[in-house]
């Protein structure tokens, strides 16, 4: 679906997610992440770069289990540290993943993903064409009564510095093995808050596309 498809379905309160496929699991138990080998981190840093064209296939199960770690894991586990930084270890930015199989919550203690809604939500995750095919769309999402210490003229700013974290991990993951990536601030916020079910303490803060590259078409 084109963009201003989704804009114009948006304006008219349209904007629906599609039927996930049949047979999806309610809880999606992840392997444990893989710690060692990868890109050198400055290396990672040099081929970090936006990609809004992906393969159409699902990322490896370990992938998507170093990819979830990556954004948000726990990387200390007697103090329940994650890989990402948050305001007095508040944790209060939620990773949703939309896949066809439907809306999964990344849980990060247990390390698996918890069905949320049994919907293809993928398309509402964004105004541009590509979110509806690629894998998977990240959503974080800013639980705000998380953060009941901080004042409420702050708490925004504190969760989306948090969010931009956790996708700055998302790029450097994805040019350490290979796979496409792009950031984003472009949807519909009443539709995706509706079809994700979002509560009202809860505020959409960005999207991010994940998949393998697309390729090339020979000559």
């Amino acid at each position: 679906m084109n963009s201003l498809t989704k804009m114009a379905l948006g304006l008219i309160g349209q904007l629906k997610p599609l039927p996930a496929l049949e047979g999806a699991s309610t809880l999606l138990h992840l392997p444990a992440p893989s710690l060692t080998g990868g890109m050198p981190l400055i290396a990672a840093l040099a081929s970090r770069q936006s990609r809004r064209e992906f393969a159409p296939e699902p990322l490896a199960e370990q992938q998507l289990s170093d990819l979830l770690w990556a954004a948000a894991g726990i990387n200390r586990h007697e103090l329940g540290g994650r890989t990402v930084p948050s305001a007095m270890n508040s944790q209060e930015v939620l990773l949703y993943v939309a896949m066809p199989q439907g809306l999964f919550l990344y849980e990060p203690l247990p390390h698996h993903l918890r069905l949320i809604v049994a919907s293809d939500v993928r398309r509402v995750t964004g105004q541009q064409d590509f979110v509806d095919t690629a894998p998977l769309d990240l959503v974080f999402v800013a639980d705000h009564s998380r953060l009941g210490l901080v004042p409420a003229a702050q708490r925004e700013a504190y969760a989306y510095v948090m969010a931009g974290a956790m996708a700055q991990n998302v790029y450097l993951y994805c040019a350490s093995e290979g796979l496409a990536t792009v950031i984003r601030a472009w949807f519909d916020r009443d539709a995706l808050s509706q079809a994700m079910g979002l509560q009202a303490d809860h505020q959409l803060l960005l999207s991010q596309t994940v998949g393998g590259m697309k390729a090339e078409s020979g000559a």
